[in-house]
């Protein structure tokens, strides 16, 4: 398990960190969100020695993280880590040894994973001469190359198609379910909902949320509701207790109210109104959640 706990760090007159603390655990998958500058890369570099915190440490199975420790791990940084003018085939060769890999060994896996990326036609190919979407791969290829226990990945999903998105995520759903810990941040909420199970939500350098995603969304004190009727609409729900806010979609309206509104009382008012086309109930979403965190 990986273990953040009260990282702090200062950068002459702005704090980057302010206590962060978040846990990833083995077999799963964390996003780990936050506002642009909110202090998710500083906290990922901590964990490869890149950044040193003035405070607080970071911990693998409850051990300080030192370089046998940072062998095993797999880091995917935002900005491209790769050497522009070198062969794909070889960098992942090259990163696999860095790894404590044999040569034949780095080279066997470059071709396994190159061939699973789909790039294995390209595999010859400078890294500049690659699109933006083929660098990404091969950037999360160097990340695997040594089948690492710890994937740490920032902005993993930028730049790719949804080809690649699908790639991208069947890869880390594997890495996760063979028992590695995977951590990554991103602001495509939506798909984090989607894949992970565990979110932590950083703001102004400390976590404001964190915890399994189907739990947190159940914890939320309000729900969505959407309701259209077949004969018009249905302006009842502003005048129902616990309503927070009523938008209009047409003749939908897009409800928030409270957790412990009677569901059944609102549909019986509704059926009384006329006709129902559209009915759906359902606690917040993820990216809810967040602009609530981080508000």
């Amino acid at each position: 398990m990986l273990r953040l706990d009260g990282l702090a760090k200062r950068y002459g007159e702005v704090t980057a960190l302010d206590g962060c603390s978040f846990t990833a655990e083995r077999g799963s998958m964390l996003g780990f969100l936050g506002p642009n500058g909110a202090g998710k890369t500083t906290s990922m570099r901590a964990v490869f020695g890149l950044t040193v915190p003035d405070a607080g440490t970071v911990t693998w199975d409850d051990r300080q993280i030192g370089l046998p420790e940072r062998l095993r791990f797999g880091y995917m940084p935002e900005s491209r880590g790769l050497y522009p003018k070198m062969k794909a085939d070889e960098q992942l060769a090259y990163f696999g040894t860095l790894h404590g890999m044999t040569e034949a060994a780095a080279r066997a896996s470059a071709d396994h994973w190159l061939e699973v990326l789909g790039r294995a036609g390209r595999s010859g190919d400078p890294v500049e001469k690659l699109s933006h979407g083929n660098q990404q791969r091969v950037q999360l290829a160097v990340a695997l190359v040594h089948d690492p226990e710890l994937l740490i990945l920032d902005e993993p999903f930028s730049g790719l198609d949804p080809l690649g998105v699908e790639t991208m995520t069947a890869i880390l759903r594997s890495r996760a379910a063979g028992g590695a810990a995977v951590v990554f941040s991103s602001h495509q909420l939506d798909l984090v909902e989607d894949i992970c199970e565990d979110v932590a939500i950083i703001n102004r350098g400390r976590v404001v949320l964190a915890g399994n995603v189907r739990k947190l969304k159940d914890a939320a004190p309000v729900r969505r509701l959407e309701i259209e009727l077949a004969n018009g609409a249905p302006d009842f729900v502003a005048s129902l207790a616990g309503v927070h806010s009523v938008k209009a979609a047409g003749n939908r309206r897009l409800v928030t109210l409270d957790a412990a509104t009677d569901i059944g009382r609102v549909m019986a008012e509704a059926q009384r109104a006329g006709s129902i086309r559209h009915f759906i109930y359902t606690s917040p979403s993820l990216s809810e959640l967040f602009m609530q965190a981080v508000a």
